[in-house]
């Protein structure tokens, strides 16, 4: 399974829907944000491409009843967690945090195979060294919304562990 990884769009509903486009098109079946979505609006155009979206908020929480109540209209494709995300995708257990230090200690815990933050709007795909003598993928996708930093989401295979970030196209 392909995933869309996403961070910090701020409203920027144009470029969250282009990089979802283009994750589409590269095979991605679902899209993880790592917050600071701001408003539900931003999400709404996402409705129309049929994809799951597994949704935490971020240090700019917008207005998290508006983000609640268009998931609870979105007939399961909006999925908003609140603070963090623990989920299990093509046999695979990921965590969904904004804040890379918590990312980084989840990460390093080993009970993880891929751990997504954001935040930073630096774009980082690194492979961190856990607990369980192994290590866990740590992918921050950088800001979807080009803020102080390149437009960048990621995209992932879970079947194979591989991970790319890619720059939207200005």
């Amino acid at each position: 399974m392909k995933i869309c990884i996403v961070s910090d769009s701020h409203d920027n509903a144009r470029f969250l829907l282009a990089a979802v486009e283009a994750a589409r098109s590269q095979g991605a079946e679902t899209v993880l944000h790592c917050g600071d979505v701001i408003g539900s609006n931003t999400l709404r155009p996402l409705l129309k491409l049929g994809l799951p979206v597994h949704v935490v908020h971020g240090n700019n929480l917008g207005d998290p009843a508006a983000l609640y109540g268009l998931a609870a209209k979105s007939q399961g494709l909006i999925r908003y967690h609140g603070a963090d995300a623990d989920l299990e995708l093509a046999g695979r257990r990921i965590f969904l945090v904004h804040y890379p230090h918590y990312g980084r200690a989840l990460a390093a815990t080993g009970d993880y195979d891929l751990v997504c933050c954001g935040h930073s709007h630096a774009a980082a795909l690194v492979k961190q060294p856990n607990l369980k003598g192994g290590a866990t993928w740590l992918v921050n996708p950088g800001t979807v919304a080009g803020l102080s930093a390149p437009a960048t989401y990621a995209v992932g295979d879970l079947a194979a562990m591989h991970f790319t970030i890619h720059e939207l196209a200005g």
